[in-house]
């Protein structure tokens, strides 16, 4: 990633282990700052002072912030057949909450059953990248049931986000 020239982080969110979250290439030096704090599912003791475990279904405070971590994993696809990516409870998705919004980001995910479940989302940063994460109609599937207020696709390359808007648009409205 290049975060050369853009503003320091205070925080940073690790979704999940796949190099193309995090790593020795990702640029966390220069998206850091001397007292950025990193979050992250904790896979070993080994944790370097700046980087604090959260796990999956904590909830934790962080200046005005609400962070819940939420599950965030794949069901039945993966790079090759019989080959899932993420395990349930592996990796995460993050539910921030500041003055009364609520922001949900999916992290590498199918259209779980947790995703779902989630409630009085204002915004929704959705996924949706075969095979890793799911197809544009899932991730429109996934959110129907919160209707959020505003849902941005990312992490899309190689899938046609227009199917993910036709989707969305023919669902029924609260």
């Amino acid at each position: 990633m290049k975060f050369a020239g853009l503003p320091k982080a205070d925080l940073i969110l690790i979704t999940d282990s796949h190099g193309d979250h995090h790593g020795p290439g990702f640029g966390f030096k220069d998206a850091s700052q001397s007292g950025t704090e990193i979050w992250r599912r904790q896979r070993s003791s080994r944790l370097s002072p700046r980087r604090s475990p959260i796990a999956n279904g904590e909830t934790k405070k962080w200046q005005g912030w609400t962070i819940e971590a939420v599950p965030a994993y794949n069901l039945k696809r993966g790079p090759e057949p019989r080959k899932i990516l993420s395990r349930q409870g592996g990796d995460y998705g993050y539910v921030l909450t500041y003055g009364g919004a609520r922001f949900y980001f999916s992290g590498d995910t199918e259209g779980v059953p947790e995703c779902g479940a989630l409630k009085n989302i204002d915004v929704a940063f959705v996924c949706m990248n075969l095979p890793y994460t799911m197809p544009p109609e899932e991730a429109a599937d996934a959110v129907k049931s919160d209707s959020p207020k505003v849902v941005i696709p990312y992490h899309y390359r190689g899938s046609e986000s227009s199917a993910y808007f036709k989707r969305v648009a023919k669902a029924p409205r609260d």
